[in-house]
């Protein structure tokens, strides 16, 4: 529960630092610096998906099966060529296929990006094998460390590389390639501080014999692909979507009507949606990684009615939680966008796009649940059925309807995935929204935050009017966080719509139920 809690502390450092970054970046690149820049990013958040999260907990979970330290030893020898071998035909299949997929993705400038971010499929091999090594020792430090000290790295060269543009005229695609850079610089010091604890803790360097590959264990490296693969999957199933984005919305943009450069900015405001769904994204996630150790003790013990209850009770918080976020900001939206990124421009489409946050945070409620039970069938069937629809649809529904219907696009691929889920989870586990009125009680809540916020936006349009100040705004948007937010929690107190038990789980809960014991 310790070593949990030290990766959630650090996963929720890095994906603010990486969902913040994003808002300086467009302010000083604009919406066609933002474009450039996201079409590449998805191939920069599969290789790290696969260094931080998918391939570690694969080896994590494999070195802790062993039992002695020189079978473990054995193991990480046994999985180094396999993961070097995969690094290596990544880097191959990006680095020379890089202007194919430029002109693949409707813009050929883009290859000397995919050149860069390429090399960071090198790096991953070192970062993912040291990285489950600790972890299946339980040592969960160096990589919480690794990974924030990463992220600081790579944030500093974008932020650079974004003020240079404004500060000498850099084009946006230069810009975007010494952005891009920022992976590889982060990636090589991550490696850095993994060499040094590993010389700390084992008396021993990362750098290991280079990868034989006729020693490689055929039956090893199907395992890995299959539970190595699904975990990434799960990590990066945004990712993914973002990737099947980069292939087909900007040239569907094009065949709606608008000039090349046109659908250039469009694709860079729908892009402005990303950075707010990994912020909406960053406590559900949270949650999640905090579960499933508990999940799997429950499992373990044979314990079927713990694990049933605990289970049901993940999903109300998730469902609770993510339904506030998704609702709040969707109805924030106008000020969060124009606060952020300097104008109103695409707020149907952002608006659509952030209910992306609920369906993920339930997919990935239901994915933790499954992979405590080492269900992989249903789950593999999910992501495969989600991503199969978004490909299909994103291309027609862009067509049609502009970013609007990319937007749409993710929501169906997401809602696709979700419902598979459902329907392959416990039939006891299905109940948790039936159990004390939980979904009526749930929809009365958020009912009633939206009465209130639509109250304030009336105060606000009499006081202000159509805001034209960047920081009226953002005060705005954070007190109307406040406001909707304290609405939702009254009325959720006021229902019983979570248990003691429950609310005791929630950050500050014993102090709402305090401060509501007080007032009652």
């Amino acid at each position: 529960m310790q070593g949990a809690f030290v990766l959630t502390a650090a996963s929720f450092v890095a994906k603010l630092l990486s969902a913040v970054y994003r808002v300086p970046y467009q302010n000083f690149a604009g919406d066609e610096g933002f474009y450039v820049y996201q079409q590449v990013y998805p191939i920069y958040g599969i290789a790290m998906t696969l260094a931080l999260s998918g391939l570690p907990q694969f080896i994590s979970k494999y070195v802790a099966e062993q039992k002695k330290p020189r079978e473990q030893r054995q193991a990480l020898e046994e999985l180094f060529p396999l993961i070097s071998g995969f690094g290596l035909i990544l880097w191959a299949l990006c680095f020379f296929t890089a202007q194919p997929l430029a002109n693949w993705m409707g813009d050929g400038e883009l290859a000397p990006l995919i050149r860069v971010v390429s090399f960071t499929f090198v790096i991953m091999p070192f970062l993912s094998i040291t990285r489950g090594e600790f972890q299946g020792k339980l040592l969960m430090v160096p990589t919480a460390v690794s990974q924030v000290v990463e992220q600081l790295i790579r944030v500093a060269v974008i932020v650079f590389a974004a003020w240079s543009f404004k500060q000498f005229g850099w084009s946006v695609y230069r810009t975007g390639t010494v952005a891009m850079s920022g992976a590889l610089v982060g990636g090589i010091v991550a490696v850095m501080v993994l060499w040094y604890y590993r010389r700390k803790v084992f008396g021993a360097s990362i750098v290991r014999k280079l990868p034989d590959l006729g020693n490689i264990s055929w039956p090893l490296g199907k395992r890995l692909v299959l539970e190595g693969g699904l975990m990434t999957i799960y990590s990066g199933l945004l990712i993914l979507f973002q990737l099947i984005d980069s292939f087909t919305v900007k040239k569907a943009l094009v065949d709606f009507g608008l000039s090349e450069h046109g659908a250039k900015l469009a694709k860079g405001v729908y892009d402005r949606g990303q950075p707010l769904v990994q912020l909406g994204l960053v406590v559900a996630l949270a949650m999640s990684s905090s579960f499933l150790p508990l999940l799997t003790r429950y499992l373990v013990s044979r314990d079927r009615r713990m694990f049933i209850k605990t289970s049901q009770i993940f999903l109300r918080l998730t469902c609770g939680i993510a339904a506030a976020a998704s609702i709040g900001l969707a109805m924030l939206l106008p000020y969060v966008n124009y606060a952020l990124f300097k104008d109103y421009k695409g707020n149907e489409t952002l608006v659509l796009f952030v209910f992306a946050i609920f369906f993920m945070a339930m997919v990935q409620a239901y994915q933790s649940i499954a992979q405590s039970q080492n269900e992989y069938r249903s789950s593999l069937q999910a992501a495969g059925a989600g991503l199969l629809l978004k490909i299909v649809v994103t291309g027609g529904l862009t067509k049609h309807f502009g970013t609007v219907g990319a937007s749409l696009s993710t929501l169906l691929g997401l809602i696709t995935a979700l419902f598979i889920l459902h329907l392959s989870c416990d039939r006891e586990t299905r109940t948790y929204g039936s159990q004390r009125h939980f979904i009526r009680n749930l929809l009365i809540c958020l009912a009633g935050m939206v009465a209130v916020l639509l109250c304030y936006y009336g105060g606000i349009s009499i006081v202000f009017g159509v805001v034209q100040k960047r920081s009226i705004a953002l005060l705005v948007a954070i007190t109307g966080v406040f406001i909707g937010g304290s609405a939702f929690l009254i009325l959720a107190i006021q229902l019983r719509l979570l248990t003691i038990r429950e609310w005791l789980m929630l950050p500050f809960g014993s102090k709402l139920l305090r401060l509501n014991w007080k007032r009652g």
